[in-house]
C-alpha cells in the first residue's frame, strides 16, 4: 500500500505492508533513526513523535494511518543551521540525559507538554511525562530541563 507522509517538512512516499508500525516506517523507510524503538507496546515512550502537532507514541499507529499527515521527529526539532530547539538546549545544559536512549521521546513529549502548558509546576511536568520512561536518570534532571526550557 502506498503511503505519503510529510516528515519534518519533507514528503515521503513508500509502498509498505499495511501492518507496518509508524515507528518502523520512520526508521526504515524514511531513514530517520532518532526515533527509538523501546518496547513496541506503548509503555516506554522512546518512540514519541509529533503527529499533526500532538505528541504520540509512534509504535501505537500504523504507517497507513499516517497517510497524508504531518509528522515531526527529533531530527526536525533543531533549526536548519543546527541551532538546537530550546528543549534540546535545556536537556544539554541541565544534564537531562545519561545514556540518551529515551531522550528523543522525552524531548518530543516535553515540547508538547509546554505547548499545552507554557508554565508548568514541577508536579505538572512529572505528570505530563509519566508516559515516558527513563531507566538511567531518576527524572530529576529531566524535570529540571523541562522547567528550564519553560523559563527560556
Amino acid at each position: 500500500m502506498d503511503v505519503t507522509v510529510t516528515i519534518n517538512g519533507q514528503e515521503h512516499t513508500h509502498d509498505v505492508e499495511p501492518r507496518t508500525l509508524l515507528v518502523h516506517y520512520i526508521r526504515e523507510h524514511a531513514g530517520l533513526t532518532g526515533t527509538n524503538i523501546g518496547c513496541d507496546t506503548s509503555s516506554c515512550g522512546a518512540c514519541s513523535i509529533h503527529f499533526n502537532g500532538e505528541a504520540v507514541k509512534s509504535c501505537t499507529l500504523l504507517a497507513v494511518q499516517a497517510d497524508g499527515q504531518q509528522i515531526r521527529t527529533i531530527e526536525g526539532m533543531a533549526d536548519a543551521d543546527g541551532t538546537l530547539h530550546p528543549m534540546q538546549q535545556a536537556f544539554m545544559e541541565n544534564h537531562g540525559l545519561q545514556c540518551g536512549y529515551c531522550t528523543p521521546g522525552m524531548v518530543m513529549a516535553a515540547t508538547s507538554l509546554l505547548e499545552e502548558n507554557a508554565n508548568p509546576t514541577e508536579q505538572e511536568v512529572r505528570i505530563g511525562l509519566e508516559g515516558n520512561l527513563c531507566r538511567c536518570t531518576g527524572y530529576h534532571n529531566i524535570v529540571k530541563s523541562v522547567l528550564a526550557a519553560a523559563n527560556a
